[in-house]
């Protein structure tokens, strides 16, 4: 990114995008785990829910997650709460959010913004966190994992597929097509090795904080890396 306050336009006219993971990226944390904590807190699960997502974590870094075996896991208590409580904890949780974020990535979120980029936050989180975060974050795009619902309850199952690794660029691709838009002049900011399919298709890629893998594959082709959070 320039300097310069003046708006970025692609060659053809339009707003470029600039693509953002959450969990790990934009937050010092996993959205998910902060919401099982914080369900730990109220008394919603127990600590068995919290040793088991522990061990999804650890599968989930060392590339081996099942993801529709940890989401029936997670997604669980989604559907036992009534919710007029998931949405009050929900409020409650978003405070946490808040105090979660990293400063240097809100203020590369800021400058994009300035400069007329498209914002869409990208994550494997599930829409019932994923979508307010974007709201409380103004960013006016989110592609994440949707949850099923009947009769206007949540299951433990996905709509469509999971936001995770090659799904999220199945996902942005669906998206792309949809509104016309292209990958033109587009950054993309993710930590993980998960998040490869996702950064080796746009223009810009960052490695924020990145894992190894990450940290290797973007030192090799000459990627930005980031770690600096204030």
């Amino acid at each position: 990114m320039g300097n310069s306050h003046k708006k970025v336009l692609t060659p053809s006219g339009a707003a470029p995008l600039a693509l953002f993971d959450l969990d790990y990226t934009l937050l010092e944390g996993d959205s998910e785990a902060m919401w099982s904590r914080f369900l730990f807190e109220k008394g919603a699960v127990d600590k068995t829910f919290l040793m088991r997502m522990t061990d999804y974590y650890h599968a989930y870094e060392n590339g081996h997650l099942d993801i529709h075996e940890y989401l029936a896991f997670f997604l669980r208590p989604l559907t036992i709460h009534p919710l007029s409580r998931l949405y009050e904890w929900r409020t409650e949780y978003l405070g946490r959010i808040r105090q979660a974020l990293r400063p240097a990535l809100m203020r590369r979120v800021r400058r994009f913004r300035a400069l007329g980029f498209n914002l869409m936050l990208v994550t494997a989180a599930n829409d019932f966190l994923a979508e307010p975060i974007a709201r409380l974050l103004r960013f006016p795009n989110v592609i994440c994992t949707r949850i099923r619902r009947r009769s206007n309850q949540f299951t433990t199952e996905v709509e469509g597929i999971p936001a995770f690794r090659e799904g999220k660029v199945q996902r942005l691709e669906a998206w792309l097509d949809e509104h016309g838009e292209t990958l033109e002049e587009s950054w993309g900011y993710g930590d993980s090795h998960n998040d490869l399919p996702l950064l080796t298709r746009v223009e810009h890629p960052v490695a924020v904080f990145p894992d190894p893998i990450l940290r290797a594959y973007a030192h090799a082709n000459g990627w930005k890396i980031i770690e600096q959070a204030n």
